[in-house]
């Protein structure tokens, strides 16, 4: 639910006091934010301060008339509008409904009426918001597997996001491109219990003119463009989570706002000085290691320690390699079932190779190399061919000529999952070639060697 009702405000305006505070005690049991009018003028006052998500109306009253007053604003700001009347008036209803109104409420009427009407209306707006919210997903998310691991490194994430997920505390989250910063962040959402969506924005996509706008929204007229208001993520994400990624990219000016958001709870829109509560947790991220930013002045440190309340710190994968064939199995399950195509098998030696590359890109780099080994119909191993690193070229110095080349064999069968035709191109031999050196250099090996340990067959 993206908005929740402790944020949701409601505005009633009439001139009977008696009405305002019925409802005013009514709707105060279930929404936070409840405030009284008793004409246009007391009501834009209350507007200049706060963003009211419901305006609950008299048509007649001193003054302007409930029509004229919320005609003059109402396509400035998308509020939810209920009129409340004690003439049956034909014109004043088709008035209302073309100046948008969500309902039309004849006096007196019944405690129960008036609150199904105004739950339709949160309803509505919630629904809307929820909508956007998934219209904001900048990025595709796929299931936790990135967060699964038996490596110490994985379990002490793991254990500090169930240490955190329930706490208001803003999060940040910092580790390579690839890691599975914004899979931390939504599992830190789906553990935390909140009601409203999780909302992802990556900060480095935004344009810097725009990024005030898509954060906070903005008033009809706000800027060159802006033919219409526009709500902000901030709204879509109220009651929820709101990701903010690469959040290094911030411009600074921009900075300085979301932490008066984070210290008050409280967004403004672009073009007005008007308020609006909302109940967001921050959780940000960034590849970039936001403390040496600070010292370089390119990064508000004030922003950076309210943010860093409680740190995550990803490790890349290369430094848990162990995880990597529980990760492999798991994605090359999910991948193939996706793209309704076989799964290569992963022997043991194309487990290995995948243990032996250095993995630049991470867990993302991993799944993507999987995915593209199942269109291929080949062995992932076999994509690694240029890429695999030389963490196994290394050698005790008091190895002789041959034990080197026969490792340096093994190596390549086991990388090629003993396909000794591609063994031998990659070799730059031919295969017959390979046969007789492997017969040579075993019998070379056996007889002066012995006390080396050599891979049986070779």
């Amino acid at each position: 639910m993206p908005v929740g009702t402790a944020s949701f405000s409601v505005l009633i305006v009439d001139d009977e006091p008696g009405i305002c505070d019925f409802l005013a005690r009514a709707l105060r049991k279930k929404y936070a934010v409840v405030d009284v009018a008793a004409d246009s003028s007391s009501a834009d006052k209350l507007r200049a301060s706060r963003l009211y998500d419901l305006l609950i109306v008299d048509i007649n009253m001193p003054g302007l008339s409930g029509l004229e007053w919320v005609s003059r604003f109402n396509a400035e700001l998308p509020s939810e509008v209920i009129f409340m009347t004690g003439f049956a008036e034909l014109d004043n209803a088709v008035a209302a409904v073309r100046i948008g109104a969500s309902d039309f409420i004849l006096k007196p009427f019944r405690l129960e009426q008036m609150l199904g009407a105004v739950e339709r209306c949160y309803q509505r707006l919630k629904l809307s918001r929820e909508n956007q919210a998934l219209q904001h997903r900048l990025t595709r998310h796929y299931a936790d597997s990135s967060l699964i691991g038996d490596s110490a490194a994985m379990q002490a994430v793991n254990g500090l996001i169930s240490r955190v997920a329930a706490t208001p505390a803003s999060i940040l989250i910092e580790g390579e491109t690839g890691t599975g910063k914004e899979l931390v962040a939504s599992e830190l959402h789906r553990q935390s219990g909140r009601s409203g969506a999780f909302v992802p924005v990556n900060c480095a996509a935004v344009a810097p003119e725009l990024a005030e706008s898509e954060l906070f929204g903005h008033i009809q007229g706000a800027f060159t463009g802006a033919a219409q208001a526009r709500q902000g993520v901030f709204d879509y994400a109220d009651g929820g989570t709101l990701f903010l990624d690469e959040i290094s990219e911030m411009p600074l000016a921009l900075q300085g706002k979301l932490l008066r958001v984070l210290e008050e709870a409280k967004i403004r829109p672009l073009g007005t000085d008007r308020e609006k509560s909302v109940d967001v947790r921050i959780v940000a991220a960034s590849n970039k290691p936001l403390e040496a930013l600070v010292e370089q002045k390119l990064f508000r440190a004030d922003l950076y320690y309210r943010l860093n309340i409680l740190p995550i710190e990803l490790p890349p994968l290369r430094e848990r390699l162990e995880d990597i064939p529980l990760l492999a199995t798991l994605f090359t399950r999910q991948l193939a079932e996706e793209l309704g195509l076989s799964a290569p098998e992963l022997h043991p030696g194309a487990l290995q190779a995948l243990q032996g590359y250095h993995w630049p890109g991470n867990v993302r780099e991993l799944r993507n190399l999987l995915e593209r080994s199942i269109l291929l119909g080949c062995a992932p191993a076999e994509l690694l061919s240029d890429s695999v690193t030389a963490e196994h070229a290394g050698y005790p110095l008091n190895w002789s000529l041959a034990q080197v080349q026969v490792r340096h064999i093994e190596q390549v069968l086991q990388h090629c999952e003993g396909n000794k035709s591609r063994a031998a191109r990659q070799l730059g031999i031919t295969r017959k070639t390979l046969d007789r050196k492997r017969r040579d250099l075993d019998a070379s090996v056996g007889a002066g060697d012995a006390d080396v340990d050599l891979i049986p067959g070779l």
